[in-house]
């Protein structure tokens, strides 16, 4: 009996030998990109105003800030989409002689506005300049809804990894017969080489001349997987 159970697990043992000889793990990363169109923006600017007195200079924001909210909602941007983004008071020194002295204050307001209007991002800046803004922070593009971009990007990124494993494979004079363990991750980022702000630009509209013009890119949605295929 004894002898018996030793034959059957040194067959067992040969066979899960044999099996772990016939089998090759193949690891490959593949990606997919897939362009979608930006449907809203998020602008971020304010106003940020030096004064020797902080409380001076706290009020001239506030005021500022307040006459750009006013005019933002004239101009028919929903106040929903009007949100305070960060304000601030920092003390400036003057550190020429051996004691360093504060000689002022510098305060700052900002909003973040989002708008839906993809042709008129730059008429959101332009009114807000008009009231009062004196710096403008940066553009985001968004899109709303991005899962079939997801999807998309995602079969190509495991096509991709089949392929170059499909390649690997033949050149070592294998096989692909299985998949071991597949990972995937995203990112989204927008083409920044094809966004631009141009301020002041000139236009065939005269009306429209010294307007701000934004020019929105896609979105570039990025899947990438990392698969260990089996071969043999």
């Amino acid at each position: 009996m004894k002898k018996t159970l030793i034959l059957i697990l040194a067959a067992i043992l040969m066979l899960m030998t044999a099996s772990a000889f016939a089998e090759t793990k193949i690891t490959v990363s593949g990606s997919g990109t897939t362009l979608v169109n930006a449907d809203y923006a998020m602008v971020t600017l304010g106003v940020v105003h030096m004064e020797k007195d902080v409380l001076k200079a706290q009020e001239k924001v506030n005021t500022a800030i307040n006459a750009i909210r006013a005019a933002l909602i004239e101009s028919g941007v929903s106040k929903e989409d009007i949100n305070t983004d960060q304000v601030r008071i920092n003390a400036r020194y003057d550190y020429s002689g051996s004691i360093e002295k504060i000689i002022g204050y510098s305060a700052s307001s900002y909003l973040v506005i989002r708008t839906n209007d993809m042709e008129n991002v730059g008429s959101v800046i332009d009114v807000a300049f008009e009231a009062g803004a004196n710096t403008l922070d940066g553009i985001e593009f968004f899109a709303e809804n991005t899962d079939s971009a997801r999807e998309e990007s995602l079969t190509f990124a495991v096509t991709d990894a089949r392929k170059k494993a499909e390649i690997i494979a033949k050149a070592a004079g294998l096989t692909i017969s299985g998949i071991d363990s597949i990972g995937e991750s995203y990112s989204y980022t927008s083409e920044s080489s094809r966004n631009a702000v141009f301020k002041n630009a000139v236009m065939e509209d005269s009306a429209a001349f010294g307007a701000t013009v934004v020019q929105s890119a896609k979105l570039s949605v990025e899947a990438s997987v990392t698969i260990v295929f089996v071969a043999e």
